[in-house]
């Protein structure tokens, strides 16, 4: 196994919420485990070898420490007097519309309610229809179809009422 496949382990490691990973391979062993802060800890068995390899702090890209995920109050919040903004509840890929041909679950000036369907967000081949948790009318849409969305990322600019 070479530097290069051990980077992209560890940048898979990244993308995702994989707290450890364990290959073997013709007498190679590799083990890499995220740290209590995150960090990743990472050693290797060489072929013919007792004595655990750990590659120096510069050898590898460090892995950043995944921010925390905020639990409290609803995907919605209000900043500015009677402008409510619907914000992504998750990481994923946003949709318009079911499929490319449909029309849009809503566009700008339609009047919406708290259960009315205004988007979809792909998250790991998953289709997730996110409601909009808020009643008014949609005074802008922040992101454009088929863009990637964060969690907490306002999706839709509403008017209260």
């Amino acid at each position: 196994m070479d530097l290069k496949q051990i980077k992209q382990i560890i940048d898979l490691m990244k993308r995702s919420e994989l707290s450890e990973f364990a290959v073997e391979e013709e007498g190679f062993k590799l083990k890499i485990r995220r740290g209590s802060n995150g960090q990743p800890m990472v050693s290797a068995v060489p072929k013919g070898s007792n004595t655990p390899f750990i590659p120096e702090s510069n050898s590898l890209p460090p892995i950043p420490t995944p921010a925390p995920i905020q639990i409290a109050g609803p995907a919605v919040a209000t900043e500015e007097p009677g402008i409510v903004y619907i914000k992504s509840p998750m990481v994923g890929t946003f949709y318009r519309s079911p499929s490319p041909e449909s029309k849009a679950f809503v566009d700008v000036g339609a009047k919406i309610e708290e259960n009315t369907l205004v988007c979809i967000i792909e998250a790991m081949k998953i289709m997730n229809e996110i409601q909009a948790e808020a009643k008014g009318t949609v005074l802008e849409i922040l992101v454009e179809n088929g863009q990637p969305v964060e969690y907490g990322q306002r999706l839709f600019k509403l008017k209260q009422g």
